[in-house]
């Protein structure tokens, strides 16, 4: 299985598909693929020397593949996977793929409702700089890893996001289990926020006495879970200056260039775990010092009409709420306007009222349809515009809905004044409004 020769990754425009495309491409493997629409990351793929073919149809699966790989999102019907059942071709998800990975390093996971991957790439990059050379698997870039996904060394440390969706980190037996956080999300599979800390617990218990979880104390949902030893992490005397937040972890101070209370909290995680990996204080010190952030979260784009665009990964409530207070933290005098889109019905549906509250700090709200995953069908709840009129109904008076992306952009065309800071913010393809705007 990890010695395939030809690999057929279905679903290769994801970030962390495309990352594994680039890891075979490396061991010499002839690596093809599909998705449903050309991308970037289809074209840096390609770029890379994989054969990319846009639409899923059964001739795409070339007759020679001896493993196909698939994203989260494709389902059992899906016409290649079909076709690999009846060739009789080894299957893996994209996190069974990951977990044959960590069977063969010294692995560190990062899981967790919120901060995994900023927590992963802070791991990574004070492991890089401390000179033991692990192979990295992001799901999102990252410029210590050249604004790429994915790094590989030639050590036996594999530094890995274990997404909690449909349960996919119990495909991950790491050496050191970092949880970040953990609250209702992914409700279109978990039954409720129980389901998801007992999915948490399998994880630590299949883990073993060999594995180390770490986890944090401020997170009570976290401080449920039942395991040996556990390695803890919080955040003390934070304080802000000058566009640095200094603040202790058991004792140690901190400095990061990046804001946020979560951010903080990441760091706090990732020094926790590079302290149980064996790395010293002072190289993981100077690595979060100058730690830049990740690409889609609290990411600087530009300069539009003399207001600085940013693109933000958040999509969760408390994701958009810490986000949020963050630009507010940094950039206290200036004008923050949101422009945000829903990411899935359900989400949307089942935290409604935890969304209708996340926008209170922002200055101007123009809230976008709400994003559909491609592959997957949902029922349709409540719409942006519902949204729209809760967010009202607590008390903001400048919330506005657009009916597409470039309705989005004409709104902000309109309302944008010099000095202003346009927070582009969701999981779904609003980063491309960002891009065009600047």
């Amino acid at each position: 299985m990890m010695d395939a020769k030809y690999v057929h990754i279905v679903g290769i425009g994801g970030i962390g598909t495309s990352a594994v495309a680039k890891w075979w491409l490396d061991r010499e493997a002839k690596v093809s693929g599909s998705d449903l629409v050309k991308s970037d990351i289809t074209d840096e793929v390609a770029k890379a020397g994989a054969t990319v073919k846009i639409g899923h149809f059964t001739e795409n699966l070339p007759r020679e593949a001896d493993l196909l790989i698939y994203s989260a999102a494709i389902p059992a019907t899906n016409p290649e996977r079909v076709a690999a059942q009846e060739l009789g071709v080894v299957e893996l998800s994209y996190s069974e793929f990951l977990g044959a990975l960590a069977k063969e390093k010294k692995t560190i996971a990062v899981s967790g409702t919120n901060g995994k991957s900023t927590t992963t790439a802070m791991i990574a990059k004070i492991l890089i700089e401390a000179d033991y050379d692990p192979t990295v698997i992001l799901g999102t870039k990252s410029p210590d890893l050249n604004n790429s996904n994915l790094r590989i060394g030639k050590s036996d440390w594999l530094v890995i996001e274990a997404c909690e969706h449909m349960a996919n980190m119990l495909h991950i037996i790491p050496n050191i289990a970092v949880i970040t956080n953990i609250e209702e999300d992914h409700l279109d599979f978990y039954r409720d926020l129980d389901h998801i800390t007992q999915t948490f617990q399998k994880w630590i218990d299949q883990m073993g006495v060999c594995g180390k979880t770490i986890l944090n104390t401020t997170d009570k949902n976290s401080m449920t879970l039942n395991t040996t030893d556990p390695a803890l992490f919080k955040v003390d005397d934070r304080t802000i200056d000058k566009g640095v937040q200094s603040f202790d972890v058991a004792g140690v101070p901190v400095e990061l260039t990046i804001p946020g209370t979560f951010n903080a909290q990441n760091a706090a995680a990732a020094l926790t775990a590079a302290h149980l990996a064996g790395v010293q204080d002072d190289h993981a010190l100077s690595s979060l010092k100058s730690f830049k952030g990740t690409w889609r979260r609290f990411e600087h784009i530009g300069k539009w009409k003399k207001a600085d665009i940013y693109s933000d990964y958040a999509h969760h409530p408390t994701a958009v709420q810490g986000s949020i207070a963050a630009f507010k933290e940094f950039f206290p005098n200036r004008r923050l306007v949101i422009v945000f889109q829903p990411h899935q019905h359900s989400r949307t549906h089942e935290l409604f009222d935890e969304f209708a509250e996340s926008f209170t700090e922002a200055d101007v709200v123009i809230m976008n349809k709400i994003y559909e995953v491609a592959g997957r069908t949902e029922e349709k709840f409540e719409s942006s515009q519902d949204l729209v009129d809760a967010i009202t109904l607590h008390g903001h008076k400048n919330v506005m809905h657009a009916k597409d992306l470039q309705d989005a952009q004409k709104q902000l065309e309109e309302l944008v004044q010099p000095n202003d800071i346009i927070v582009i913010m969701g999981a779904g393809n609003i980063d491309s409004l960002a891009r065009e705007l600047v």
